[in-house]
């Protein structure tokens, strides 16, 4: 009735590289070498040859240039640049050298190209496999129109996809490989190693965890106010806003709307612009110092310190962040809470709970719950604000003059010195690395241990 069962070996083949190497027919394993191969002989000659194009060009390519990139990668050049003088000409003139910065992106191009080529090698051994199994079946094998038909219909992600990834690889992961090459480097203006430089293995981690040297020392306290800045920039907001939204959606509070176009107004304002004229304002001689001098809250030649003392400094970027966060969230949080069930606060104050309780048993664990992802957001951007804090303290004051950090300065401010004022491209290429791992850890162990992760969609 049902009909026979089928035996396991009548089952879709799984047309991986390992069944190819082990099972495959003679012209099949030779696609190993020679690419296309196995396609080829069972009637798809397009894609063989287009896949036999591809290795040819990558032959050629590492012997014309890729088995000197990747040999180069090992020392990053050796021949130094030489000047002489011309007396014909009467000019100092310059002998090409190796320029260290050029071997290093070419070496990291040349080993992406070296695994793409390896994916193609992949897909080459599989489509000759299957071009096989399908032909021993008996079963039909595609044509090349009818592999390019299929793109448009089950194939269809195949070829969405590819733009996206290859625009990832080439502008966001090979930038990223060739940063993290950089600072197992001494590439900076130090000693001059602008030109020519070496690989230093972690001495550039080492130097920057030795609170002893400057550079450490420097590190650790930028480390700690990044990350005070981050809590105080993300929780200070959010509280705000969260006030902000409860008193706006009281049933009692008449023209919601009005109120909350004069808060959001703001945002309507660039936020550099915004920044550039506090800034302007705050400063000794600013419209703020000069008010309080002519109403008579401070003396006449006297002016609040908000940028030129430390903790002053670090007072004003946080209440400022407050005045150009708080509207956007004020905007999540009125979302929120427009989203809560009223019969919870019904049934809770059948039960005679009051306002206080409804808040921290209701509204409290319900805005955190749909949030938290929000504020983790948040936080992470709060740890690379380089506005706020560039635009308007450009990370001063600086209270010490062997260091190169000032006193407000983030991580990501500190980096943008060290790289473009400074050249220390190794020292700020590790920083890099360790700002991403502190908030790629701090944000993965933070979600996945909160309801919001464990408990989706129980609320």
């Amino acid at each position: 009735m049902f009909g026979r069962k089928r035996k396991a070996s009548e089952f879709d083949t799984p047309y991986t590289c390992t069944a190819a190497l082990t099972k495959g027919a003679p012209e099949t394993k030779l696609s190993m070498f020679v690419m296309g191969l196995g396609s080829f002989v069972h009637g798809q000659r397009i894609k063989g040859l287009l896949y036999l194009a591809a290795e040819a060009a990558y032959i050629v390519f590492m012997i014309m240039t890729g088995l000197h990139c990747l040999y180069m990668l090992g020392s990053l050049g050796t021949v130094e640049q030489q000047e002489y003088w011309d007396e014909a000409q009467q000019v100092y003139l310059y002998t090409q050298g190796d320029q260290s910065i050029t071997i290093l992106l070419y070496g990291v191009a040349t080993i992406f190209v070296t695994l793409l080529m390896v994916y193609i090698w992949r897909g080459s051994l599989k489509s000759a496999y299957k071009a096989e199994c399908l032909a021993k079946q008996g079963k039909h094998v595609n044509t090349f129109a009818e592999d390019l038909k299929s793109l448009l219909d089950e194939n269809l992600h195949k070829l969405l996809m590819t733009p996206p990834l290859f625009f990832i690889f080439a502008l966001t992961v090979l930038p990223l490989a060739f940063m993290i090459c950089m600072a197992f480097t001494n590439y900076s203006l130090i000693d001059n190693h602008l030109v020519l430089f070496d690989w230093v293995g972690l001495d550039n981690f080492k130097t920057l965890f030795d609170s002893s040297s400057v550079l450490g020392s420097t590190f650790w306290s930028v480390l700690i106010w990044t990350i005070v800045w981050a809590f105080f920039a993300t929780f200070s907001n959010y509280i705000c806003g969260m006030i902000l939204s409860l008193i706006i959606n009281r049933k009692e509070t008449k023209a919601k709307g009005f109120w909350r176009f004069c808060f959001v107004l703001s945002c309507a304002v660039p936020m550099f612009v915004s920044l550039l004229i506090m800034r302007t304002m705050l400063q000794p001689e600013g419209a703020v110092n000069v008010l309080l001098r002519n109403i008579g809250l401070i003396g006449p030649d006297a002016s609040l310190p908000f940028f030129t003392d430390p903790t002053w400094a670090r007072v004003t970027v946080i209440v400022i962040n407050i005045w150009v966060g708080v509207p956007y969230t004020l905007l999540q949080l009125t979302g929120v809470l427009q989203n809560i069930p009223a019969e919870l606060y019904e049934a809770a104050k059948v039960d005679g709970a009051n306002a206080f309780q409804s808040f921290f048993k209701i509204t409290l664990p319900y805005m955190l719950y749909v949030t938290t992802p929000y504020l983790i957001s948040t936080f992470t951007g709060n740890v690379n604000n380089f506005n706020v804090i560039y635009l308007l303290s450009g990370g001063d004051p600086v209270t010490n003059l062997s260091s190169t950090a000032g006193s407000t300065d983030l991580l990501v401010t500190w980096l943008y010195k060290l790289t473009v004022d400074k050249q220390y491209y190794n020292v700020g290429a590790v920083i890099g690395i360790l700002t991403f791992v502190i908030l790629a850890v701090g944000a993965l162990f933070t979600y996945r241990n909160s309801k919001s992760y464990k408990e989706e969609g129980g609320f």
